[in-house]
């Protein structure tokens, strides 16, 4: 019987492992080829130096947004940080969430230490340089624009979609809105069984 208890917990404890078909289902569409792309000289909200190295050895999403987003930025971090929570602490090592700016002007190094940590003190923000931002949204498909609301006021429209790169530093997949915490969790924890 001690058996049969053991082996349910264990069997509970282990990922779903889904097919190509059952992860678009549920919101995660996997490449067939997992992408390279440039290398990008940007700064974390720490003031240190982000590059590709840093997705590097780890599985990471990548989310593009701007802190003066005004609800599906917000959102989608709170869901992020859900997910992050209800990892456990060997699979959070094995996962950094990581929000892009796509608008480097108004989203310093200090704007974004401010607003990233808020949702979880784990999750990095990163700025710099708009010729890198530019060329690794062109190169990830993340379409954006900047859209005037009167005088010395903007927003960015964006696309919503969560990149998964793999610890190889390759674009692995995306997730697709709405986000659901047990969605995202569930086909992570399937797409690096399967790595």
């Amino acid at each position: 019987m001690i058996a049969v208890v053991c082996g349910f917990i264990w069997r509970m404890g282990q990922p779903v492992i889904m097919s190509k078909e059952e992860l678009l289902v549920n919101g995660a569409v996997l490449l067939s080829t997992p992408r390279k792309f440039s290398d990008f000289e940007l700064l974390d909200h720490n003031g240190d130096s982000f590059t590709l190295k840093n997705l590097n050895n780890q599985w990471s999403i990548l989310f593009f947004a701007f802190t003066n987003c005004p609800d599906i930025c917000p959102t989608t971090l709170s869901t992020l940080s859900s997910m992050y929570d209800k990892l456990d602490a060997e699979e959070q090592k094995e996962l950094q969430v990581i929000m892009v700016s796509l608008d480097v002007e108004r989203d310093t190094v200090d704007k974004l230490a401010g607003y990233v940590p808020y949702f979880h003190g784990d999750f990095v923000g990163v700025t710099g340089n708009p010729h890198f931002v530019r060329r690794l949204t062109a190169e990830l498909n993340i379409a954006y624009s900047r859209q005037e609301l009167g005088i010395d006021n903007y927003t960015i429209d964006h696309s919503t979609q969560l990149l998964l790169i793999n610890p190889n530093g390759h674009y692995h997949a995306f997730f697709k809105a709405p986000h659901s915490e047990i969605a995202l969790r569930q086909t992570w924890r399937s797409m690096k069984a399967l790595f």
